[in-house]
């Protein structure tokens, strides 16, 4: 018999997934008996009192009624790769949007056909679209009623597949595990998914508990106080909406399964299709239950989630890093690089006081940072032309300079350095002349009009800008704020060549509604030799805990305290600054 654990195990999925190309063939308009025959097996896939992977292994897919040779087929090769190119092939033959119908609540697939058929709706905006038009109504077997429930459920759906900010989605997260380690049932509770590699914005929520009772898991889930709504409700996993429209899956697991688990579960999909193509070149399986030899049944590895990984060769790979782009070849060399750690971050280099549009003064600003261990901050209030915010005249610099040097005396030996976050005008002229950028510690420069401007006038304008020897470091590169403004058009790729040409660094902006650089364009900065700062852009003295953010975005891009200016001694970064200053 196989050791793999008893429970559900992967009988939910699968029972979708056949569900899925049964709708998919009623849409088509395929014979009845064929929709039933896929309807029929996921029924009894979904009642089986032992794991499918079982059944599977042992070649007894065929005792399942219902199942024939092509099915066991298809299901063979789902259980043993992830995916199925049946099932693909079915989606092509319809517009994208189109499966998305089959997630309706009230609509359901003959619904769906009707409506693909006679108003050529394929996507859930175009069904949106229809119902707001009152043009559902007409259909056989809507009407009225089945049109407004539709849009109601519609919305709901459109809220529960929101993407949202990294900060409230970790910190619902946090409020909900500090309540479930609470629950007597559980032994061990975290976050992962795309939280746990810590992408700029997150859909769904997967918490994980190990519990050897479940059912009282589920029992305490439902019990929470963010619950909104619930979604679906089991021992092995519980959905439920709480505030923000945020859904969140919590999965219990038994404790040996703990660290297979957490693997499987923090993805992403592509890093854990390839672990499952080690697996397998090793005749072994690897599933949320434990990594298996495929021949014995006998659990390798899956306690412990680095135990997985050294099973199948592997240092253990940070979850940042688990997209599939090259993480798995440098772990199978024992060659990851060594990441940046909060604990790396000696200072901030940009952040805001009450001179310009800050909410706090200079010197709590300073001991605020002080106080997360920080040895060094750059005070970078705003140039003249951004009147909205009180911009610092020359005058108005010479005035803060005073106030400064007060601070660094009284906190010696912490340093305040005296710097700028200056605009960058429309045509890449610098809102300060060389005289008073070379009075000024540290230059950083941002964009903060024109975003409208041309991908090439927005390049050649942020390009001039950093060919000045007085600027240190471009400020949140690309402009965005996450949600409510899109990037600024620019060849974000000539950009890095000229910053690691002239010595300016990037920034990697901590603020959660930026979260700028990407990291994808941080690792390609990485690659070509460029530097970076990471920096909180604090306002007030509780934004400057932010910072592990930006740090989470600078593993994401593979950098190290090397790559960064702010992990750097105090010493090192002036030197390199100066020797900036000295480039012709």
């Amino acid at each position: 018999m196989s050791s793999t654990p008893p429970g559900r195990s992967r009988n939910g999925e699968v029972a979708r997934l056949l569900e899925g190309i049964a709708g998919l063939l009623e849409v088509k308009g395929e014979q009845a008996f064929r929709v039933n025959a896929y309807r029929n097996a996921a029924r009894r896939i979904e009642g089986l009192s032992e794991p499918i992977e079982t059944v599977h292994t042992e070649g007894r897919l065929r005792e399942i009624q219902g199942v024939g040779v092509a099915l066991e087929q298809k299901l063979g090769e789902y259980l043993t790769t992830g995916s199925l190119r049946y099932y693909e092939a079915l989606r092509a033959e319809f517009p994208p949007g189109l499966v998305e119908l089959l997630e309706v609540p009230g609509l359901g697939p003959r619904k769906a056909r009707l409506v693909f058929e006679q108003l050529g709706v394929g996507s859930l905006v175009e069904l949106e679209a229809a119902a707001r038009e009152h043009r559902l109504r007409d259909v056989p077997g809507l009407g009225e009623r089945t049109e407004q429930n539709l849009l109601t459920e519609i919305d709901r759906l459109k809220r529960r597949t929101t993407r949202h900010q990294v900060e409230a989605t970790l910190t619902i997260a946090e409020e909900l595990l500090d309540r479930l380690r609470a629950c007597p049932a559980v032994r061990r509770a975290v976050y992962a998914g795309s939280l746990r590699r810590m992408q700029d914005t997150i859909g769904d929520v997967d918490l994980l508990v190990a519990a050897e009772r479940p059912e009282e898991v589920e029992r305490c889930v439902l019990e929470l106080p963010q619950v909104r709504d619930v979604l679906r409700q089991g021992p092995a996993r519980t959905s439920i909406l709480v505030r923000g429209g945020l859904q969140v899956d919590v999965r219990a697991v038994e404790p040996k399964s703990w660290g297979a688990a957490l693997q499987y579960f923090t993805g992403s999909k592509a890093h854990n299709i390839r672990l499952r193509e080690i697996a397998i070149k090793r005749g072994w399986k690897l599933n949320e239950y434990g990594l298996f030899d495929e021949r014995t049944g006998t659990l390798v590895a899956g306690a412990e989630e680095d135990d997985v990984y050294d099973a199948l060769g592997l240092q253990p790979i940070p979850p940042e890093l688990r997209e599939d782009t090259g993480e798995i070849e440098l772990a199978a060399e024992g060659r990851l690089p060594r990441l940046l750690e909060l604990s790396d971050i000696r200072g901030d280099l940009h952040l805001h006081s009450n001179w310009t549009d800050g909410g706090s003064s200079v010197e709590e600003m300073a001991r605020a940072a002080l106080a997360l261990g920080r040895e060094y901050i750059a005070l970078t209030d705003h140039s003249k032309s951004l009147g909205v915010t009180n911009g610092l005249t020359e005058q108005r610099i010479a005035e803060q300079r005073l106030v400064i040097d007060e601070v660094n005396q009284a906190l010696a030996p912490f340093r305040v350095l005296q710097g700028t976050e200056m605009d960058i005008k429309r045509e890449g002229r610098l809102d300060y002349d060389d005289e008073t950028l070379a009075s000024l510690e540290y230059v950083s420069a941002s964009i903060h009009s024109g975003m409208k401007q041309t991908r090439e006038v927005m390049t050649e304008r942020i390009a001039r800008a950093l060919r000045n020897r007085y600027v240190a470091t471009l400020n949140h590169p690309h402009g965005r704020l996450i949600g409510s403004r899109a990037a600024y058009e620019v060849d974000m790729a000539a950009v890095i060549r000229v910053a690691v040409e002239h010595g300016v660094a990037l920034e990697i902006n901590s603020q959660p509604a930026r979260m700028d650089l990407e990291s994808i364009w941080a690792r390609r900065g990485r690659d070509a030799g460029a530097k970076f700062a990471i920096n909180t852009d604090a306002h007030a003295t509780g934004q400057l805990g932010l910072m592990r953010f930006g740090v989470a975005t600078a593993r994401r891009a593979w950098l190290g305290p090397e790559h960064v200016l702010n992990a750097w001694p105090l010493a090192d970064l002036l030197g390199h600054l100066a020797a900036r200053r000295r480039i012709p």
